[in-house]
């Protein structure tokens, strides 16, 4: 547990969350998909860096959940009302109260960028901080990466310009395959002006910058078109 934690919580706390993060390793360690455990270190890291800036929240709650947010993912588990009730009875077995519990299922279970097609899911503070860190390592570097890498386990192919966009999307057709260059038309340069907190909404701008650059230059290289640079 690293100093910056120490700022948020109590000792039994930091205990708490420690095993919930070996609960979490367990959990993804089989996971190819881009939301294995480096992405759930990095959705901390990045929720961590938010809560600086936002101290009303509680941090415990807003650190457990951004370690448990992809636990019960549909991408993530092939039986989600199982992953569920895994989940409900493991928080219970670590004593947390039944409004903690309440807690962290109403952020895990509203905050993806599915849930929220149509219609927003209101979120406590706490869910605004992690569903923002969680955006975060969608864009930038890291968010490319990921696409790819999410896309490529789909078996999604990377691009075709005769395939647009699609410009209407509810969690039903979300779901369907699409190409990975799409895949930003449709969520990642949407997501900059989605983040909750002002911080985020720093840190998002020269992630979203990258990332418009470089499917910009995607596309040239596509079409077989010299260096932009």
């Amino acid at each position: 547990m690293n100093e910056l934690s120490n700022t948020f919580l109590t000792k039994e706390q930091q205990k708490l969350v420690l095993d919930v993060q070996s609960f979490v390793k367990q959990k993804l360690s089989n996971d190819f998909s881009g939301h294995d455990m480096a992405h759930i270190e990095r959705v901390v890291k990045l929720a961590k860096k938010i809560l600086q800036h936002e101290p009303k929240a509680n941090g415990f709650i807003v650190i457990v959940s951004a370690y448990l947010h992809d636990v019960i993912d549909e991408k993530v588990v092939a039986d989600v009302r199982q992953a569920i009730m895994e989940l409900r009875d493991y928080l219970t077995s670590l004593k947390l109260t039944d409004t903690e519990i309440k807690m962290i299922f109403a952020i895990i279970e509203n905050m993806s960028y599915r849930k929220n097609l149509n219609q927003k899911k209101e979120l406590s503070l706490e869910g605004q901080i992690v569903q923002d860190a969680d955006r975060l390592d969608a864009l930038g570097a890291i968010g490319i990466a990921r696409t790819f890498y999410y896309g490529g386990n789909k078996h999604n192919i990377m691009y075709d310009p005769n395939i647009s966009p699609r410009t209407s999307l509810d969690e039903n057709n979300y779901k369907h395959p699409n190409t990975v260059i799409n895949h930003f038309y449709e969520k990642l340069f949407l997501l900059k002006d989605m983040m909750n907190t002002s911080i985020a909404k720093k840190l998002a701008e020269p992630r979203h910058h990258f990332l418009v650059q470089f499917v910009k230059q995607f596309e040239k290289e596509w079409q077989g078109e010299d260096y932009s640079y």
